[in-house]
């Protein structure tokens, strides 16, 4: 692999620290230290990256135009390392919660209001690039009311764990709550999933669609109040083939679409 011909190269890799990274998460992702080829070593790289770059972001402890060179360079090697292939215009997504479908999504997919939307400034509100998709659920315990159940979250087309949240309080005015954000390889775009009850991935790992990813919850500043039904916040970004900046795309046709696992 000739990594000197690839136009991207905003990080250096240290070899020392990643194998310190993937000793300390060796249990978490099944592998064999001396097993890790450099494609592994690049992409739990890229996610730390990632995440680290979300993290300052919320913190604003970095620039909107800083935070986008950063995106675009993660993006550009996500990629090269995992180029799309074959014809996507048909591609069908599983839908995420598991037993349920389309007619779950809040205002029959109204409130998708993508504009003023910025990844990369957390100052701009206003925007909602997303269906809030709700579950039966009238005593907001975080459980399906017919089924006395938690809900499952699903992975909704096969891809890689770009990044996880999973330690969110009470006290904390962190809106996502905890969080999921998925990289689909083929589509060259991101699935982002918040305010779940709990998260059953780890970062790096790859997935089927139809996986069970998390759970259904209330975590999150808004998500949290009694005011708010339990729902899952769900946004697709697709990757802009050029510029490598992200777009919300309204998924509502494709999740009236998608499979739905009982």
């Amino acid at each position: 692999m000739k990594i000197s011909t690839f136009t991207y190269n905003p990080f250096r890799f240290n070899y020392k620290q990643m194998f310190k990274i993937l000793t300390l998460t060796v249990g978490l992702f099944s592998f064999e230290r001396d097993s890790i080829d450099f494609k592994t070593l690049q992409t739990i790289s890229l996610c730390h990256h990632f995440k680290q770059l979300l993290i300052n972001i919320r913190e604003q402890q970095i620039s909107p135009d800083s935070a986008k060179k950063s995106f675009q360079h993660i993006v550009g090697h996500l990629k090269y390392l995992y180029p799309s292939k074959g014809d996507t215009s048909n591609a069908r997504l599983v839908f995420p919660i598991k037993g349920y479908n389309y007619k779950a999504i809040g205002g029959n997919g109204s409130g998708f209001r993508p504009k003023g939307f910025d990844l990369f400034d957390h100052k701009k509100k206003g925007s909602h690039p997303a269906h809030d998709i709700f579950i039966r659920d009238i005593n907001q315990d975080s459980k399906d009311d017919k089924t006395q159940e938690v809900v499952d979250l699903l992975a909704v087309r096969d891809g890689l764990v770009l990044a996880t949240e999973t330690n969110w309080k009470p006290e904390s005015d962190y809106r996502g709550g905890n969080i999921i954000w998925l990289y689909d390889p083929a589509l060259q775009g991101l699935f982002y999933y918040a305010h779940s009850k709990s998260v059953n991935v780890e970062m790096a790992c790859m997935l089927r669609a139809g996986e069970k990813i998390g759970e259904v919850g209330r975590t999150g500043f808004n998500a949290a109040k009694p005011r708010s039904g339990t729902h899952l916040h769900f946004v697709y970004l697709q990757i802009d083939k050029k510029t490598n900046l992200p777009k919300p795309i309204n998924t509502y046709t494709l999740l009236k679409q998608a499979v739905v696992i009982k």
